[in-house]
């Protein structure tokens, strides 16, 4: 199995280089990754300047781009051979919820999904790599488990990891996205250099975290995996917008 590893945190993260080691057990893997960190760079593509590739010492490549730029320049021409699959993280935090809308780390397996290729994003809920190795194995567990069964077709799960030491062996629990409360302010301060500065706030507390949901099953010590879709058409208003404007 040809395995490609991106993430959002950058090649140099312990997240990745925990992740690519997880999934030698299972078959080749090319590391494509962003020369520096873009958390919350969501699913964007770079097209105002060109891009680079550069390959450091421990065999990774890494690119002055989104995560995105990652797997799409690794998927149309990078590679010479297509990946079977996409895996990225393990993202420093978790990504549940609205997270995922914002998240370079799913968006980097989103893209690797939009071009037909089975695709996994992996997050462990604490910062500062708490438990990482358990987190790795876990992940290494999900992608075997999951391909192991013969899925039918591409697909993208994204897989939230408690931090805590004996996180692969807790359970595993398939649950919708919960939602969050809006962000908290924005921060507004005087800059040094004159004129005022924005600090993006922190993100809300979930108000959807109920059973069934990712925030519960986390909060519950479980590993959450979601399935994710693309089609963002809100089916239930097509009737009320076709009244809105007569069509």
């Amino acid at each position: 199995m040809r395995i490609l590893v991106s993430n959002d945190d950058g090649y140099f993260a312990p997240g990745i280089v925990a992740l690519a080691n997880a999934m030698k057990a299972l078959g080749e893997v090319v590391v494509v990754a962003p020369e520096q960190n873009q958390s919350g760079a969501s699913h964007s593509l770079t097209l105002n300047r060109p891009l680079s590739v550069h390959q450091a010492e421990n065999g990774f490549r890494y690119v002055n781009g989104t995560p995105t730029d990652c797997v799409h320049i690794a998927l149309t021409g990078l590679l010479d051979e297509r990946p079977d699959i996409v895996v990225s993280g393990i993202n420093n935090g978790l990504n549940m919820g609205d997270d995922t809308i914002y998240s370079g780390t799913v968006a980097a397996a989103m893209e690797g999904f939009l071009f037909g290729v089975p695709s996994f994003a992996f997050s462990l809920v604490d910062k500062d790599w708490t438990h990482l190795e358990a987190a790795a194995r876990v992940a290494r567990r999900v992608v075997e488990k999951v391909m192991a069964s013969d899925p039918v077709g591409p697909f993208l799960l994204n897989v939230n990891i408690p931090s805590h030491e004996h996180v692969d062996t807790a359970p595993i629990v398939v649950a919708r996205l919960g939602k969050r409360h809006p962000s908290e302010p924005v921060h507004r301060m005087e800059s040094p250099r004159g004129g005022t500065i924005y600090w993006i706030g922190a993100a809300g507390a979930a108000r959807d975290a109920g059973p069934g949901t990712d925030f519960h099953a986390v909060a519950n010590g479980s590993v959450a995996i979601t399935p994710l879709q693309i089609d963002l058409t809100h089916g239930d208003q097509l009737d009320d917008v076709r009244r809105w404007i007569g069509a």
